[in-house]
């Protein structure tokens, strides 16, 4: 008889523990979804990248740059529903940032357009790490969003001072003297005789 009491007694404080456990289990599942959403309404309320439109002479010499067209396309979508949205958008746009550095195209592809298109790689794939992690740090998310429009605009930037540069005509005789300062075909004259 006294087995049976002590059982039951057993059996039902592990019932209502296991009840508590729920009931914390729930309470804990409720908060990290309000601090998920706070998260995401931040991060969504960020998202925002303003894309300036270039003059036409420079649209007209990357129209032929897929690449950079489709980061763009890329880079405009915002993603809508969850943090996974946000997530899938970070890897997306870490893929395409990859791809750009390998199809510059010829007259763009000098240090300048090259380090900035690093630089941008580089915020993308900090931006992609952050939005992965089990506890999103939202305030630097936030930052590198912003840092990437920055990169953006300066990447745009550099490719019109580019499409400037070239179109400054050359003067008369400016071409020889440029060749003269080429050390790499500057001729060396060994002396036949020491004096």
């Amino acid at each position: 008889m006294k087995l049976k009491s002590l059982c039951l007694l057993l059996f039902s404080m592990l019932l209502f523990s296991c009840q508590d456990d729920n009931k914390e289990r729930k309470l804990e599942q409720e908060k990290e979804a309000k601090k998920l959403e706070v998260i995401f309404n931040n991060i969504n309320r960020a998202w925002e990248f303003k894309i300036i439109p270039l003059e036409p002479e420079t649209q007209a010499r990357i129209n032929g740059w897929n690449q950079w067209r489709n980061f763009l396309t890329e880079l405009k979508q915002k993603p809508k529903s969850t943090i996974g949205a946000f997530q899938k958008k970070a890897t997306v746009l870490s893929k395409k940032t990859d791809e750009l550095n390998l199809t510059i195209p010829g007259e763009f592809a000098i240090p300048q357009v090259r380090s900035r298109i690093t630089a941008l790689n580089t915020k993308i794939k900090q931006l992609n790490l952050y939005i992965h992690l089990n506890q999103i740090p939202d305030t630097k998310v936030i930052k590198l969003i912003s840092d990437i429009d920055i990169l953006v605009l300066q990447l745009q930037l550099q490719m019109e001072e580019i499409v400037h540069r070239s179109q400054i005509p050359i003067e008369e005789g400016e071409q020889d003297i440029i060749r003269m300062k080429d050390s790499s075909r500057a001729i060396h004259q060994i002396p036949n005789e020491l004096p």
